[in-house]
């Protein structure tokens, strides 16, 4: 389990797409690679003093890179697509 709810939440990932998905009350946040779908709904709802009703993780693999004869990899990531409670909203602004 993670030490800080806040080394477990990066950051909201803000596109076009999950500003679309508000309306929905879903929201998007980057995560840490190695937290599962519990670990996220605490943090979120510890963080954002709301009520989540779902998680959706997404794992991105890491793809390779060059830069002239060097080649290397980009960090993996997780996304986690949080859907709240009926009547809760989290403000990104």
């Amino acid at each position: 389990m993670m030490s800080n709810y806040r080394d477990i939440i990066k950051a909201p990932l803000v596109t076009e797409k999950s500003t679309s998905g508000a309306s929905e009350n879903k929201y998007i946040f980057k995560v840490d690679a190695k937290a599962h779908k519990i670990e996220i709904k605490k943090a979120i709802e510890e963080i954002f003093k709301v009520k989540v009703k779902a998680i959706n993780t997404i794992t991105g693999k890491p793809k390779t890179k060059r830069v002239g004869r060097y080649a290397g990899k980009t960090n993996r990531y997780k996304k986690a697509i949080v859907t709240l409670a009926k009547g809760h909203k989290i403000d990104l602004d």
